[in-house]
């Protein structure tokens, strides 16, 4: 099981429902992608290859009332829209490249289906 450090257990101090999920969703992710580097910042925690490939946030991309309670957003870059109704938020901030805000308010979330999009982000980011 991943356990997060002081600067990530920081980053959810006032949000400690939620860090369980990311536990989950970080220890897979370094399980799949064991180079990843990680840098903790105010409002996101980022994750890297040669380029950033996917962050988690506590962002509001809904409405408060159709949030999960506790909740995660995850964010990937990919190079298409990605068409699906778990998607919160898409934007194409330059051509080609797809930020993509998706929510996961439990670990069952954590499927096949969204680590393929992980995947695919990881491999979007080393092909830049």
């Amino acid at each position: 099981m991943y356990q997060a450090q002081s600067d990530e257990l920081f980053f959810f101090n006032a949000h400690t429902a939620a860090l369980p999920l990311y536990e989950a969703f970080a220890g897979e992710l370094f399980r799949l992608f064991p180079s990843t580097s990680i840098r903790v910042q105010k409002t996101q925690i980022t994750f890297s290859n040669r380029h950033v490939f996917a962050c988690v946030s506590l962002a509001r991309v809904r409405r408060k009332t159709e949030l999960p309670d506790p909740y995660l957003v995850i964010t990937l870059g990919l190079p298409y829209p990605l068409a699906s109704e778990r998607v919160a938020v898409k934007t194409e901030p330059y051509p080609g490249r797809w930020t993509t805000h998706i929510i996961v308010g439990a670990q069952a979330e954590l499927d096949d289906q969204l680590w393929e999009w992980v995947s695919q982000a990881y491999n979007f980011a080393l092909a830049k």
